[in-house]
């Protein structure tokens, strides 16, 4: 029944934590941590740069700006991406869906978090294809960003499974007609495979 696995990225295969790189800017601006989110959402960057209206180096100035923070490219950009941190799900986990299913990776990201992740994190050689927000130009929920998933998948919607740690990403998924399910963990991913007769061994 299933032909492709998709996955999200932050918080199900990495984990990541935003408060790492606003400690990190802290030092370096007038603004406490706690102040620099509050700073950054109205100028709508992140999504500009996710959704890839905005180049690297154009979203590194724009912020440093509404930052007041004075700070090179390469040293922004090594703060900007300090945030992710361990793996969440087996290697063999990914290995084994490889061999068996179509393995995608659809994540809301920019440029500068994933040439990090592509760096450091040598699971990604196991995903046979990348829909990435700032290449497709949606972030989820948006219904695009799910057509170019399953158009990458090669199959039906209902042939599709999917898990992401975020609610409204998932309804998103499954309104376009992809079994979707929440992550919570890696043991109860591996209990909503075995439950649908998806093998990775």
């Amino acid at each position: 029944m299933y032909k492709a696995i998709i996955f999200d990225l932050g918080k199900v295969l990495v984990h990541f934590d935003f408060k790492l790189g606003y400690r990190e800017l802290e030092g370096l601006c007038p603004y406490p941590a706690a102040e620099i989110p509050k700073r950054i959402r109205p100028t709508g960057l992140v999504e500009r740069f996710e959704t890839g209206q905005i180049e690297p180096r154009d979203f590194v100035e724009q912020l440093c700006r509404a930052l007041d923070l004075d700070v090179d490219y390469d040293r922004f950009c090594t703060i900007w991406s300090c945030i992710f941190c361990q793996t969440l799900v087996p290697e063999r986990l990914l290995e084994g869906l490889a061999t068996r299913y179509r393995l995608l990776l659809l994540s809301n990201t920019n440029a500068l978090h994933f040439e990090m992740i592509r760096r450091n994190y040598p699971i990604i050689r196991h995903f046979h294809d990348l829909i990435l927000s700032y290449e497709v130009r949606a972030m989820k929920p948006n219904p695009e960003i799910y057509r170019a998933a399953i158009s990458r998948a090669g199959c039906l919607p209902e042939e599709c499974f999917f898990t992401d740690d975020i609610p409204e990403y998932v309804e998103g998924a499954r309104q376009m007609g992809i079994d979707a399910v929440q992550f919570q963990s890696a043991g109860q991913l591996e209990g909503e495979l075995q439950s649908r007769g998806i093998v990775w061994e």
